[in-house]
């Protein structure tokens, strides 16, 4: 049974600092792309940054390149979101979501992704 549990999220001030993670079991963690996207209130689910397989490439949305780092253990079968420099329009539910298997290329659409979790909230106050 595929399972993804995000953890790491909370309340922070502007300016602070959250690390997401994401531990995945069910399948195999090294084969799939994985990724991060978030929904804020009332808007759509965005992609906010993506890591290939092997974790050698990466790729941020213009809104949190410079802030964010993603990375991944494939050993621990862990997927991370270093963020820093939160700001209010950071807020919303951070999820984790892997695939396609043994792609090229890491998607950035969320309907090409297999496998997702149930989300962590993150809420940045001004």
């Amino acid at each position: 049974q595929v399972q993804l549990v995000e953890s790491g999220g909370g309340s922070v001030q502007a300016g602070g600092s959250l690390r997401l993670s994401c531990a995945a079991s069910g399948y195999r963690f090294s084969s799939y792309c994985m990724a991060w996207f978030r929904q804020a209130p009332g808007k759509e689910r965005e992609g906010v940054a993506t890591i290939y397989r092997g974790g050698g490439f990466t790729y941020y949305a213009d809104s949190v390149k410079g802030r964010f780092t993603i990375s991944r253990d494939n050993a621990k079968q862990t997927l991370y979101l270093q963020m820093n420099s939160l700001n209010p329009e950071d807020t919303g539910m951070y999820y984790c979501a892997a695939g396609p298997p043994f792609s090229t290329g890491c998607p950035g659409r969320d309907y090409q992704y297999n496998y997702w979790g149930q989300g962590t909230q993150v809420t940045v106050s001004s």
